[in-house]
């Protein structure tokens, strides 16, 4: 997963931006800065962020979520990834600040203080997760007793037709570093399992949707207005270039039902 990173770095950081996460488009006429602000103060306020809340960023990206939640909600951010080269950017973005605090690790084998954080969140880092009850125990370990944990993720839908799952899943996973796409009810079992209570749930398929047809519109001009995006497609020794195929896998996935996506607020108990 890390590798995957690394090597997409200027593709994410250049097509994505510093928020490496779905928009929301509540009303349509969001700008894309806009819409992936929206989502993550979807995100902080389900999770009820607030000044001097200690919280944890799971696989933080660019850290631009971290730095939002400092900047604009006052809170205390541990904010971990997996990618030497999102770690390197983001600790360049923050200079020496101590707040948010990155750190460069796998959440599955962290060593964070036990029932140390009010609330933790996970905006499209589970899919990623080859050990989700894992995941889910981690998240357990690390929260105080009655904290929220956020999960922004996207699914499998309910029950994918054959061809869904040999064009579209079964790739999608394989090219984006994916052990597999749970389903809605996967997570719930999987939070269960792990004594979190889950408060409460939203299907945001709808208004996600539109991050697709605008990232592949802007990686297409980008491969018209600069060589280096061409000369990587044809790189037979990039292990990561299928990524421009899965944009439009992803893209018609959410067209025709064989995803979801969707945020879940969980309490430990």
């Amino acid at each position: 997963m890390a590798a995957h990173y690394d090597e997409l770095d200027s593709f994410y950081r250049d097509v994505w931006g510093e928020h490496v996460h779905h928009g929301l488009w509540r009303t349509g006429s969001e700008t894309r800065e806009e819409a992936v602000r929206a989502l993550v103060n979807l995100v902080a306020d389900a999770a009820r962020i607030r000044r001097g809340m200690c919280v944890c960023d799971i696989g933080c990206g660019y850290g631009a979520t971290a730095r939002m939640l400092v900047e604009e909600r006052e809170a205390e951010v541990t904010a971990l990834t997996i990618s030497p080269a999102q770690y390197a950017f983001a600790r360049s973005r923050s200079e020496d600040a101590a707040n948010p605090r990155f750190v460069l690790c796998d959440w599955l084998v962290n060593d964070l203080p036990a029932a140390n954080f009010d609330a933790a969140i996970a905006i499209e880092s589970s899919e990623h997760m080859p050990d989700k009850a894992g995941f889910f125990a981690q998240a357990r370990r690390v929260l105080r007793p009655n904290a929220r944990l956020i999960i922004c993720a996207w699914f499998a839908s309910d029950a994918p037709k054959r061809w869904e799952e040999r064009w579209l899943l079964e790739p999608i996973c394989r090219e984006g570093r994916m052990p597999d796409l749970g389903t809605v009810a996967d997570y719930v079992r999987l939070a269960d399992a792990a004594e979190f209570k889950r408060e409460a749930f939203e299907d945001l398929t709808s208004s996600i949707a539109p991050t697709w047809p605008k990232i592949a519109h802007r990686f297409l001009m980008k491969l018209l207005s600069q060589p280096a995006y061409v000369r990587f497609l044809f790189n037979r020794h990039a292990r990561n270039r299928v990524f421009a195929l899965t944009i439009l896998r992803i893209w018609l996935a959410y067209r025709c039902g064989a995803m979801r996506y969707g945020i879940f607020t969980f309490r430990r108990v």
